[in-house]
Parts: structure tokens; sequence; C-alpha cells
């Protein structure tokens, strides 16, 4: 019954006919295919389906708090999939590539957890916590270890300097096994009523994420699907790059949402589990 239900809102745009010809799929991870250290069902076949076509995936999540090899590490330790690091696109890395690019011998403040923090630092950045003279640019990124401290001194720099101010996504609540915790674009909304500055988001809905994992594979954009669960990062993201989207209502967005969204998806499913069926239905 489900399934049905999920293929009559999955035709409402795009023609089923279209799955058969994906063999990229970008995923975003928390909401989509897990939550927490669960894994969602079907999560595990359709990553295995997309092996067997000859196909790849890559996790394009706006979480920064974790590495490619934390993100590693965690597939293996509790979902018990084995994948690489070059298979995780979050938007720590997408933040890593600009600032290499735009301020690689600049100083740059930084509002993150710790594993963000060092991992900016092992690749060559100069970074700082601390308000303090020749901030080039501001990072804010979704940081599970915020202090108030933390907000004070970047409140400080914004309102004392006026170097660029960057956020890492704008994403504002984070799923959780009870629901949701606030993410970057709830922390950059606190700061921004405090300092009057708005951050430039890097990670989703950038169409540069979509356009580096085609690059990286290289498959065409009719070839590509991302796969998420909010609206305004993930399916924005997709369009954004001009290929097709899949909404999973596991996580933020919900089926009323599509009424009327400037975000409409070509899939819409219940959950990764009716996703698989119509992939392979569609073989």
């Amino acid at each position: 019954m489900g399934a049905r239900r999920g293929a009559r809102m999955g035709t409402a745009m795009k023609s089923f006919e279209e799955l058969k010809k994906k063999k990229l799929f970008l995923f975003d991870i928390d909401g989509t295919l897990a939550v927490g250290d669960t894994l969602y069902e079907g999560s595990a076949d359709l990553l295995a389906h997309i092996e067997a076509i000859g196909g790849k995936s890559y996790f394009i999540t706006n979480n920064s708090t974790k590495s490619g090899t934390d993100y590693v590490e965690k597939f293996r330790s509790a979902f018990g999939l084995e994948t690489t690091t070059d298979q995780f696109i979050t938007s720590g890395y997408m933040t890593l590539r600009f600032l290499k690019a735009q301020y690689a011998d600049k100083k740059i403040f930084v509002l993150g957890t710790a594993s963000f923090v060092a991992e900016l630092r092992k690749n060559g950045l100069n970074i700082t916590e601390t308000a303090e003279d020749g901030i080039d640019c501001v990072v804010a990124a979704y940081d599970s270890e915020l202090t108030y401290e933390k907000l004070k001194q970047i409140s400080k720099v914004l309102l004392t300097t006026d170097a660029p101010f960057y956020g890492t996504n704008p994403d504002l609540r984070c799923p959780i096994d009870f629901g949701f915790i606030p993410d970057c674009g709830a922390i950059c909304n606190m700061i921004t009523a405090t300092t009057d500055r708005a951050p430039v988001y890097l990670g989703k809905p950038s169409r540069k994420v979509v356009e580096l994992c085609l690059t990286l594979s290289g498959f065409s954009p009719e070839e590509t699907l991302v796969v998420g669960d909010r609206l305004y990062t993930d399916i924005a993201c997709g369009i954004n790059a001009g290929v097709d989207t899949c909404v999973l209502f596991t996580g933020e967005a919900k089926p009323e949402d599509m009424e009327n969204t400037a975000y409409p998806a070509s899939y819409r499913f219940q959950n990764v589990k009716e996703l698989l069926v119509h992939c392979t239905e569609a073989l």
C-alpha cells in the first residue's frame, strides 16, 4: 500500500522510466539514509544495487562536524558498510576547498567543532578561534560543541571588522533520534540577529556540490539523481545544478510541503525502501 502511494506522488512530475538511466546517486545522509546510528531499511540494499549496475554513490551531507575519514569509520562501525573517503562530499569539505582557493595565506576566524577546526589546520590554513587583529574572513559551521564564549568571539569579529562572513550550510535543523536539533542555519540566524551580518553559504544548495561529483565520477547530468529529505538544501541543490531530484519523507520534508514549494522534486517517496523498489522495477 505504501509503495503504491509513493508511486502516485513520484509520477506527478517524472516518469519512472527515467530512473533506469540513473547511475550517479548523490545522497544526503541524516534523515535520508539514516538517523543517528540507525540505518534506514533499504539503504544498504539500494547502495548495493547502485554498485551492481556499475553506478556510483556519493554522500553530499551538509554536516560539517565530521571529516570523510570520520564518516568512513561511522559507516563501517554503525552501519556495517564499506565506503571510501572520496565518496563523502561534506559542506566542511566544500568550505575547505573554497578557503584554500580564496584565503590560503590569510587569517580565518572559525566557529566550529574541534574536528572541523583541526581538519582546516591540517590542510595548511591559518585558523583562529579568537577575535584578534588581522582577520580576513569569518566562517561559521554546524557546531555541536557551541558555547556562549564562541558566540561572543564571532560577534566581536563581525561587529568590529568588515571581514566577509561565510557559513558552511543554511540548514536550520539537524535530524536526531528524538526529532531535531539546531543546525548551522539556526546558529547563523542567531548571529545575524545580533550583528546584522548575514553569511554566504558554501554547501548545499550550491550547484558546485553536484558539479564536483559529476567531475569526479564522469557521469552525465542525465544519469544523476540527488536524493534528500530537505527541500531548500537537498532538492534545491539538484535543481540549481540541473539534475533530477528525489525527496524522501523520512526527515524534514512532509508530503503536504509539495503542494506549494519553490523546490519541487522530480520524484517523491515515503522512504528509501520505496525508492529502491522503483529503481529495481525500472530495470
